[in-house]
């Protein structure tokens, strides 16, 4: 048997793109991650709750409700919890400046790592022209991601059947298409920009799902992907390093899964 595995606990963790509500939202292994991984302050980056997804189609199983507990307990228990709402949870922007439970809404943030650097938390979705100019066509792209992450589902089942690994329609496309490969570098250049206007040192942020640490220009841009398909959260070391982790493999609590995706000396 192997070894059970070690709880991390770090200076700061940030969590995007839970999409609680929506039936994509893979919040088992997020709470499953949840269980080795623990930090003095979390950050939900926006999209935690998907409020377009519940007003077309209630979907709230058991373990939606678990993380929503879980951090309640760990803002009682001390932890500073931090909310950021984004686009599909922006009935919550109403609440900017109020205590929920402990957990702090905010507009944004500015975070201050533990080498003094700054960065600029925000989800990310006022810089994206689809989702302010045309909502309605951010809503028909939204059923199409919901659609391909059915047909993943299927597509990966008959390749578990023949021992191949999970493989992802939406992250090939995003790699691949020019136009969305075109797209991915304009959001990062533009929240980039927008955290040399705030005098930060980077920016963290969510929106598109793609998980990444980059350096460029002298600013650093960090994602934190999501938890419908890539499973993946940022974290900060007690020394001010970054990384990127993915959950990876079966649920399990008998053998370590986190995978480091991307990491980035401060």
């Amino acid at each position: 048997m192997s070894e059970a595995p070690q709880e991390r606990r770090f200076r700061t963790l940030f969590i995007s793109d839970v999409h609680l509500g929506a039936r994509g939202s893979q919040a088992d292994r997020l709470l499953d991650f949840l269980r080795y991984h623990d930090a003095d302050t979390i950050y939900l980056v926006g999209d935690i709750i998907d409020g377009w997804a519940l007003k077309s189609n209630w979907h709230w199983p058991q373990s939606h409700n678990d993380f929503v507990q879980k951090m309640l307990r760990k803002a009682r228990k001390g932890a500073r919890v931090i909310y950021v709402p984004g686009n599909h949870d922006e009935f919550l922007r109403g609440y900017y400046g109020t205590h929920a439970g402990g957990v702090e809404v905010v507009e944004q943030a500015i975070h201050e790592g533990a080498d003094g650097r700054r960065y600029l938390v925000i989800h990310g979705d006022i810089f994206d022209l689809v989702v302010q100019n045309a909502r309605w066509l951010a809503h028909l792209g939204d059923k199409a991601y919901d659609f391909a992450i059915q047909m993943n589902r299927l597509v990966n089942f008959g390749r578990k059947l023949f021992g191949r690994p999970y493989w992802s329609l939406s992250q090939w496309a995003k790699l691949k298409v020019k136009n969305a490969v075109n797209y991915i570098g304009a959001f990062e250049q533009t929240l980039a920009a927008e955290a040399r206007r705030h005098g930060a040192d980077g920016v963290i942020c969510g929106h598109i799902h793609y998980a990444t640490i980059r350096d460029e220009h002298g600013t650093r841009y960090m994602n934190c992907g999501d938890w419908v398909e890539s499973c993946s959260a940022i974290v900060e070391h007690e020394d001010g390093r970054f990384e990127v982790l993915r959950w990876t493999g079966p649920l399990t609590r008998t053998r370590p899964v986190a995978k480091s995706l991307a990491a980035q000396a401060a």
